[in-house]
């Protein structure tokens, strides 16, 4: 499903990808604004997308040139409806690394609203869920971004792994307990807030979509919890293997199976 992508460009040799899914969400705000406004309307819902998935792009990237300081690998970068990932090779299983790699992209976001709201000042009201607010003019683009960077920010600091919030979480208790186990708790502890918002966003607010993300998040998590534990249990394996040479003394054979009768 992730690999049914398009390759746009390279930014430092980290290629950028577009879900093709994206395509229609594409032509679904540009229909909205269409039946708003016309061709004004779909030409400023369309860029407002662009804008906005600009600034994902930049959240990411904060991950991603953090993370080749310390030498990480970066795949690519994969834009889709519901946000942005970055593909690393691995993960740094220190957690101060963990730790600022993660804490690099919020901090692209806040730093974004903050040249804004230098260069624009803060609007009247805050209106975080509807372009129609925002006025049509320079100065209601840069508030509308101002403010998507700043719910940006904070939304991927919730504590739901994988995403900003629950990473930091497990880098944190990293410090105190083995990486599985801390892996383990950070998506334990993720689970139950995604579980919480999105019944929140669904029966609360009838944000379906948001719901829909952060059952999309409890799935990631669980995902990513199993990778950790299923890599752990290789790298056990093949110490115990190198042991076993070092100490001069072959592997033992799988025991054989008994033919049933």
């Amino acid at each position: 499903m992730l690999g049914w992508s398009i390759n746009l460009f390279r930014i430092r040799g980290i290629q950028l990808a577009l879900h093709g899914s994206f395509l229609l969400l594409l032509a679904y705000i540009a229909w909205e604004g269409w039946q708003s406004d016309g061709l004004l309307g779909a030409a400023w819902s369309v860029a407002i997308l662009a804008a906005f998935f600009t600034c994902i792009v930049l959240h990411e990237l904060g991950h991603c040139f953090t993370g080749m300081h310390y030498g990480f690998g970066v795949r690519r970068i994969l834009l889709m409806p519901i946000g942005g990932m970055a593909e690393f090779e691995s993960i740094p299983r220190e957690p101060a690394k963990e730790l600022l790699m993660t804490l690099a992209g919020p901090a692209v976001n806040f730093a974004i609203a903050g040249l804004l709201w230098a260069s624009f000042g803060l609007p009247e009201r805050f209106s975080f869920c509807s372009f129609s607010n925002y006025e049509a003019s320079v100065t209601g683009f840069a508030h509308l971004l101002l403010h998507w960077n700043l719910l940006m920010g904070c939304f991927n600091l919730s504590p739901v792994f994988p995403m900003d919030g629950g990473r930091i979480l497990r880098a944190l208790l990293a410090t105190k307990m083995p990486y599985v186990r801390a892996t383990f708790w950070a998506a334990t502890v993720g689970k139950i807030f995604a579980v919480a918002a999105a019944l929140i966003a669904a029966f609360g607010f009838e944000a379906y979509l948001t719901a829909f993300l952060f059952g999309f998040i409890f799935f990631a998590g669980e995902t990513e919890y199993r990778a950790v534990l299923r890599r752990e249990r290789e790298e056990e394996h093949w110490r115990e293997v190198m042991a076993l040479f070092q100490s001069g003394r072959p592997p033992e054979p799988p025991p054989l199976l008994e033919t049933p009768r």
